[in-house]
C-alpha cells in the first residue's frame, strides 16, 4: 500500500477538482431534500397520520435544518475537509470516521440496489412486457458513463433530474390551486382547503397516527446531507454551500408541506392508501389523461436522481476512507478527469445485485422495505455523528468557531434537542413489527464494522495513511489561523 495516490505530472498528489457550480450544487441541494419518499411513499405517510402529516414534514425539515448547519460550519472551518467522514475522523478519532464513511456507504449502496429494482418496476409499467433485467443494467450502465467522464457531467446530470421533480410539483401545486378555487367536483367531494380539518380533525388517528407519520416521513429525507459530499467539489465552497444549505427549509415549506396541503385539500386524506401515488390520483381527477405516464416517467427520473446520487455519494466516501486509510488504497486513485474510477466500479458492481435479486422471488419487496429501514436508521446514526463532531468542534477549535462566517444557529443547546428528537424518532421505530424488526437487526451492521475496525486500526499502512491525512488538515488549518489572525489585525488597525 502506498501512502497517497500517484503523484501528478507537478509532483503533487491529484486531487478532486473543484467542477460544480452554483447552479449545481443549488440543484443537488434540491434533490437531495426532495427524495422518491414524496412521489411513492406519501400516499402511505397521509392514510397513517392524516393532515398531522403536513407538521410531521415541518418538524422533521426544522430539525434536519440544523444537523445541515452544524455540517456547513465544520466541512467550511478547513477546506480540506473532503466529506463529513472526514471531520467525523478528524475532531472524533480515526474509529469515528471509519464507522460513518462505511456506514453512509452502506446506506447508499442499499438504496441504490432499491433505486435500480423500482426503476426495472416502473419501466415495466411504461413499456408491458419488458424483461426487468434490461432497464436494470441500461440504469447500471448511464450512471456509470455519466460518473466516469467528469464530475460536472454528474452535477449537470443531477441538476437536470432535480429539475424535472421540480417542474412535477409546481405543476402538481398550480393544477391543484386552479381545482380548488374552481370548486373542483368529483366523486370524493369538492375540492376546498376544508378537507384539511373537515375530515376528522388534522390529527384524525390521535396521537399514534401522528407517531406513524415520523415513522415513515423520515425515510423522505434520507439524502437530504447529499451537499456535504460536493464539498471538495464545489467552485467558490464559502458562498456556494451555505447558500444551498440556508434554502432547505424554503424547500421543505415548498415542495413537501405545499405540496400535501394541495393533495389533501383536492381528495380527503381518508381516500389515499399505501401503494398508491398521491400525484398519479390527482392528475387523474383533474382529466389529464396522460397523468399516468407522465408521473410514471417523473417517478422514474426520481428513481434514476437518487441512484446517481447514490452512485456519486459512494464513490467519493470509499475515496475518503482510503485517503485517510480506512479503505485499500487502490480506491484512493484518481483517473485523469479527477474521478475515483476504482470506487465508482466497486459502487457499480454492487448495484448490478439489485438485478439479480429482482428474478429472486415474490417476498423481494417485503425484503427491500425492512433493508431500506435499516438504511433509515443508518442515515440517523450518520446525523448524529456530524452532531457530536460538532460538539467536538466547539471544544477543541473555539478560535475556528469565533472566525466562522457561518456558524451554527442555537450552538450546543439545539445540537442537544436535535438529539432528542433522533430518540424520538427511534422509538417510533419501536412501535410497528416490521420496522421493529430493522431496528433490531440494525446492530448486526455495527458489529461488524466493530470487527474490521479491531483489524484495520493496528496496521502499519493504515496508521501511516491516517498520520498524512492529518498532516495535511493540520497544514490547512494553519493556513486559515494565520489568515484569521490577520484578519483581526486589520480590523483593529482601522479602529
Amino acid at each position: 500500500m502506498t501512502i497517497h495516490p500517484p503523484a501528478s505530472p507537478a509532483g503533487e498528489a491529484p486531487r478532486l477538482e473543484r467542477q460544480l457550480s452554483n447552479r449545481h450544487i443549488q440543484l443537488i441541494a434540491i434533490g437531495g431534500a426532495i427524495g422518491t419518499g414524496l412521489f411513492m411513499g406519501s400516499g402511505k405517510t397521509i392514510s397513517a397520520a392524516g393532515p398531522s402529516v403536513i407538521f410531521v414534514y415541518m418538524i422533521i425539515g426544522f430539525m434536519l435544518f440544523f444537523v445541515m448547519r452544524a455540517m456547513g460550519e465544520l466541512l467550511l472551518s478547513n477546506l480540506n475537509y473532503k466529506s463529513f467522514s472526514d471531520f467525523a475522523a478528524d475532531l472524533l478519532g480515526p474509529w469515528a470516521g471509519f464507522f460513518t464513511g462505511w456506514t453512509y456507504w452502506f446506506c447508499w449502496v442499499i438504496t441504490g440496489i432499491a433505486d435500480v429494482i423500482a426503476i426495472a418496476g416502473y419501466s415495466r409499467e411504461l413499456w408491458p412486457g419488458l424483461p426487468l433485467w434490461i432497464p436494470g443494467l441500461a440504469t447500471v450502465a448511464i450512471l456509470l458513463v455519466l460518473n466516469l467522464a467528469t464530475v460536472k457531467a454528474f452535477g449537470e446530470t443531477e441538476f437536470w433530474f432535480a429539475l424535472i421533480k421540480i417542474i412535477a410539483i409546481a405543476a402538481l401545486i398550480i393544477v391543484g390551486m386552479f381545482m380548488i378555487f374552481s370548486g373542483f367536483q368529483s366523486d370524493a367531494g369538492q375540492a376546498s382547503f376544508a378537507n384539511l380539518w373537515s375530515h376528522g380533525g388534522f390529527f384524525p388517528n390521535e396521537f399514534m397516527g401522528f407517531v406513524a407519520g415520523f415513522q415513515i416521513a423520515v425515510f423522505a429525507f434520507v439524502g437530504i446531507e447529499l451537499v456535504g459530499t460536493t464539498a471538495a467539489e464545489a467552485k467558490n465552497p464559502e458562498k456556494n454551500l451555505p447558500k444551498a444549505i440556508n434554502s432547505i427549509p424554503i424547500r421543505v415549506l415548498l415542495f413537501y408541506v405545499g405540496a400535501l396541503i394541495i393533495l389533501m385539500s383536492v381528495t380527503p386524506w381518508t381516500q389515499f392508501a399505501a401503494g398508491h401515488s398521491p400525484f398519479i390520483a390527482m392528475f387523474s381527477l383533474a382529466g389529464l389523461g396522460a397523468a399516468a405516464t407522465v408521473v410514471n416517467l417523473v417517478v422514474l427520473t426520481s428513481a434514476m436522481s437518487s441512484a446517481n446520487s447514490g452512485i456519486y455519494s459512494t464513490s467519493r466516501m470509499v475515496y475518503g476512507l482510503a485517503q485517510e486509510g480506512d479503505a485499500p488504497a487502490a480506491f484512493g486513485n484518481l483517473s485523469r478527469r479527477k474521478v475515483p474510477n476504482n470506487a465508482l466500479f466497486l459502487s457499480c458492481v454492487l448495484l448490478l445485485s439489485g438485478v439479480v435479486l429482482m428474478y429472486a422471488g415474490q417476498d423481494v419487496g417485503k425484503a427491500f422495505d425492512m433493508v431500506t429501514t435499516v438504511s433509515a436508521v443508518c442515515f440517523v446514526f450518520v446525523w448524529s455523528i456530524i452532531l457530536a463532531s460538532y460538539i467536538a468542534f466547539r471544544r477543541r477549535r473555539p478560535h475556528l468557531h469565533t472566525a466562522s462566517k457561518f456558524k451554527m444557529p442555537g450552538g450546543i443547546p439545539m445540537v442537544w434537542v436535535v438529539f432528542a428528537f433522533f430518540a424520538f424518532v427511534l422509538w417510533t421505530l419501536t412501535t410497528q413489527p416490521d420496522t421493529l424488526t430493522a431496528l433490531l437487526v440494525t446492530p448486526v451492521w455495527f458489529v461488524l464494522l466493530g470487527a474490521a475496525w479491531l483489524v484495520l486500526r493496528r496496521r502499519p499502512a493504515h496508521l501511516a495513511r491516517y498520520a498524512a491525512f492529518q498532516d495535511e488538515l493540520q497544514a490547512e488549518e494553519t493556513a486559515a489561523r494565520e489568515h484569521a489572525s490577520r484578519r483581526l489585525e486589520e480590523k483593529e488597525s482601522v479602529k
